[in-house]
């Protein structure tokens, strides 16, 4: 695709350090030297652009679906308040994907807490609701949206793009990547409304409270197909054992993690100096003793008698069971002793107290606190948090100020509002930071420049290609890992002993240009056939001064994070082409898309400091 009158030769914005240059170790350089190989083809791309509460144990119980009063400390941090523009959009590109004026301007009226404060208490909307209000669960629609998966994508979009409580989703979506349920992997009937309850799930308790999102999650109808905690049955005289799926992932991934911790996050080693291992195979085969017995709720199933094509009927359930916790059937669970973690669960216990006495366990485990906090500091601000910084959110973890474990509003917000996420030195630190995932990248853009489907539908599919696509996609991780570990090491990079990298795992040669191309037609032509499309209008208003247009893209997209050199870059690769009063509509438009595509392909946008 091609810019009508945009034929000026295009520096890369990718190429600083080219093998067999010598960068300084940090993740802005990494992102250089890896796009380096595809110098080339990011040239063309831009050349291209746009032709187109507690530890109870009783049965978790959903609390109400509008936001909560939350009580955040205003006091006690060193950055109350934003002191510029630029300081604002950065903290609001943490906290909810994308800066608009009008939340830049909110953030600077009320300070940081206090804003935060306003968005937890916003009121919001379900994907299952979505579903519903598009038709999804019409189980006689010749589209057999029961054996479909796309329309879990198409909600998932319109919740990250349209939802009105954009931070709520952001932490939910950060949240997906701790407790994985992957659409790829659950192969059941409405799976689409499955993996919408699992998504309002995480919604519902990204604000509440961790020991009761860990209920939810174990007893969601998508853990139990994805993890096979469905129908997992008792031990029995044949030989059969317990299910271990979801019992060793709920301790190495959703808990505790593989490695004794210190409270900062450290590892704890023994006097030879190696790792000590948080849990044994033993403890793995006792715990999954306390998961047998649950298996999919059908009590409230009204089924539908779908004829077939060719002849026949088919017996479909409805969607109800979906949005159940699972039940449990006695006689499938074992009654067996479990030992696990310095716990016992007596013989005989009943299941319903056993799986309060395991879940307690886990949320007490003194890992939890430190596992948890330096994982959403990763998703939400740098990849390489100090140890003091995820001390100090381990420590709202365990009591958030008035006696409560695992309070996430307050857990949140100690991430958000920290002073090691807040200080503006950070920018100066070539450590600091963490790539935006591509998908964030999407979400932002859409936001930024307040994008909607025109027709309601969201027609934004799987977008897990890495060659054509963005190489991701919410809630389609390709395992019980993420996209990427936590832990990642790019090879052979200089990033500085200890550091890791974790979002460099997707990035390769096709994935580099995959986001380059796809991005190319998105930022013009928008997705499903114009329906999803960005009209630009403030850009449109700048668009004869390049050098105005390019300081409101590096606000709203970099907060102000572009260094001289690239926006002088930019400007005068936009300026080679005249733009003037007299200028086509497509030609106009045209420049604003090169200016948005150029600003979203250099490293110092990819990475998010």
């Amino acid at each position: 695709m091609h810019i009508a009158g945009w034929d000026a030769p295009v520096p890369s914005l990718l190429t600083p350090h080219l093998p067999g240059a010598q960068p300084e170790a940090g993740l802005a350089h990494h992102a250089s030297a890896s796009t380096a190989a595809l110098t080339l083809t990011a040239v063309a791309a831009l050349c291209a652009c746009g032709g187109a509460g507690g530890s109870g144990t009783a049965p978790f119980v959903a609390t109400p679906v509008d936001g909560r009063a939350v009580s955040l400390p205003s006091a006690g941090y060193t950055y109350p308040s934003p002191a510029t523009d630029e300081q604002a959009a950065r903290f609001l590109q943490q906290a909810q994907f994308a800066a608009t004026d009008a939340d830049i301007s909110s953030v600077r009226r009320l300070g940081y807490a206090p804003w935060l404060q306003a968005q937890m208490a916003t009121p919001y909307t379900t994907g299952w609701d979505w579903l519903e209000a598009q038709g999804y669960g019409d189980a006689q629609n010749s589209g057999h949206y029961y054996d479909q998966s796309y329309p879990a994508d198409y909600m998932v979009w319109s919740q990250l793009i349209g939802a009105s409580d954009a931070l709520r989703k952001r932490l939910a979506l950060a949240l997906s990547e701790f407790f994985v349920v992957s659409l790829a992997g659950v192969s059941a009937t409405w799976r689409s409304h499955i993996m919408a309850h699992y998504w309002d799930t995480l919604c519902q308790h990204a604000l509440g409270n961790y020991r009761d999102l860990l209920q939810a999650i174990t007893l969601n109808v998508g853990m139990g197909y994805y993890l096979n905690t469905k129908g997992n049955l008792k031990e029995n005289s044949a030989g059969r054992q317990p299910d271990e799926n979801y019992a060793r992932e709920v301790m190495q991934l959703f808990s505790i993690g593989l490695v004794q911790l210190n409270a900062d996050g450290t590892a704890q080693t023994d006097s030879a100096g190696n790792t000590i291992d948080t849990y044994t195979a033993s403890d793995v085969s006792n715990l999954a003793r306390v998961f047998t017995g649950y298996d999919v709720d059908q009590s409230q199933n009204v089924p539908t008698t779908i004829a077939q094509t060719g002849g026949g009927t088919r017996t479909v359930s409805s969607t109800t069971f979906a949005r159940l916790p699972m039940k449990l059937n006695a006689a499938n669970h074992s009654t067996l002793a479990a030992t696990f973690l310095g716990t016992n669960i007596p013989a005989n216990t009943d299941a319903t107290v056993a799986l309060g006495i395991a879940l307690d366990t886990l949320f007490n485990h003194p890992n939890t606190a430190p596992f948890f906090a330096r994982q959403m500091i990763q998703r939400l601000v740098t990849s390489n948090p100090s140890p003091a910084y995820v001390a100090r959110v381990a420590t709202v973890f365990a009591n958030n100020g008035a006696g409560v474990r695992g309070d996430l509003a307050h857990v949140f917000a100690a991430v958000l509002l920290d002073d090691e996420a807040r200080a503006p030195a950070a920018l100066g630190d070539p450590e600091f930071g963490k790539l935006r995932e591509p998908m964030v990248r999407l979400v932002q853009w859409a936001r930024t420049f307040g994008v909607r489907s025109s027709s309601g539908a969201w027609k934004i599919g799987d977008l897990s290609n890495p060659g054509t696509q963005l190489g991701q996609s919410p809630l389609r991780a390709p395992s019980v890992f993420n996209y990427f570990r936590p832990g990642y090491v790019p090879p052979a990079t200089t990033l500085a002993s200890g550091k890791v990298a974790p979002e460099f795992q997707i990035v390769n040669e096709s994935s580099v240009g995959g986001y380059l191309n796809y991005m190319m037609g998105v930022i013009d032509s928008g997705i499903a056939s114009g329906d999803i499309k960005a009209a630009y209008t403030a850009e449109l208003a700048l668009v004869r001064d390049p050098a105005a247009l390019v300081n409101r893209l590096n606000l709203l997209l970099c907060a102000g994070q572009l260094s001289s050199a690239t926006r002088t870059l930019i400007v005068n690769t936009l300026s080679a082409t005249p733009v003037t009063a007299s200028s086509s509509a497509s030609t106009q438009r045209n420049r604003v898309c090169a200016a948005v595509l150029m600003v979203m392909a250099c490293a110092e946008y990819l990475v998010q400091k």
